[in-house]
């Protein structure tokens, strides 16, 4: 069994996977994204099974994932997946039409129209870039000007995706929200990330992990939601609303790093032995 692991650098995360593939006898071939050359004609030469692709950039894993799909080579996730769950305003027009609990959001293409849709959402409102990670250039604003003068910011920025104007309902939950981690049909392990400084909860912004629980309804939110996008190997968002549970963003490419300690889940071996199961397919 060889394995392509497909990156753009080898971090603490992707260390973990290769500890976990040499545990099991795995074979792991390193796929530097920024070394690929790929034809829209031959298969790419590398004697692989089956592809991990672990890219940081989000276009390059989705690019390279169409292409290695496209002459036979099965990846974890699939192009489709990864498509869906980076683009934040797709996602959540999957939950929705899915009938996932999931905060209203609404999206607009110019200032003034967002201004108007923020008076639609009312203050606190949440605005997020369509695309990014680890909660940058996230803002959470509570009247107009201070909506105002992020969406100006947003514009002198520049380029088509900061004119993607993505606006979401602020949500009232304590001061934590739930990664949990869904590999193939079950979610396997679930977190509290925990901020009592900053709105944001991410791990990469200052929250701490602790173990959370898999109720019956963290676990039945997180199966409609891994559906909805396509399944595969997902780290999925959930808040505590006041109406019971929501999920607001579905990761495809997660890090886990900091998760295994606290739940005692070895979810790296969990990603490679659902990898080995896709290859074998």
């Amino acid at each position: 069994m060889r394995i392509g692991l497909l990156h753009s650098r080898i971090r603490t995360d992707e260390k973990m996977l290769l500890e976990a593939a040499q545990r099991r006898g795995v074979e792991v071939v390193l796929l530097d994204d920024r070394e690929l050359v790929l034809d829209v004609h031959d298969k790419p030469e590398v004697a692989v099974d089956a592809v991990l692709e672990r890219s940081i950039s989000f276009y390059h894993g989705l690019y390279a994932t169409r292409f290695l799909e496209a002459h036979g080579i099965p990846v974890v996730n699939r192009a489709e997946v990864i498509r869906v769950c980076g683009d934040k305003a797709e996602t959540s027009l999957r939950l929705a039409r899915a009938g996932v609990p999931t905060p209203r959001t609404l999206v607009a293409f110019d200032e003034a129209s967002a201004l108007r849709a923020l008076d639609q959402l009312g203050y606190p409102a949440v605005l997020k870039p369509v695309v990014g990670s680890w909660g940058r250039l996230l803002a959470k604003v509570d009247n107009p000007e201070q909506a105002q003068a992020f969406l100006e910011h947003k514009s002198v920025l520049g380029g088509p995706l900061h004119s993607v104007f993505y606006l979401q309902e602020y949500v009232a939950k304590p001061q934590r929200d739930i990664r949990a981690f869904w590999v193939g049909d079950e979610v396997i392990a679930a977190i509290w990330r925990t901020n009592t400084q900053h709105w944001i909860t991410n791990t990469a912004q200052g929250g701490t992990a602790s173990n959370c629980e898999i109720t019956k309804d963290l676990a039945e939110i997180c199966a409609r939601s891994a559906e909805a996008v396509g399944g595969g190997v997902l780290a999925l968002d959930i808040m505590e609303g006041p109406h019971g549970l929501v999920c607001h963003e579905v990761n495809h490419a997660m890090e886990f790093k900091n998760s295994v300690k606290p739940t005692g889940v070895d979810i790296p071996a969990h990603i490679l032995d659902y990898t080995i199961r896709e290859a074998r397919r």
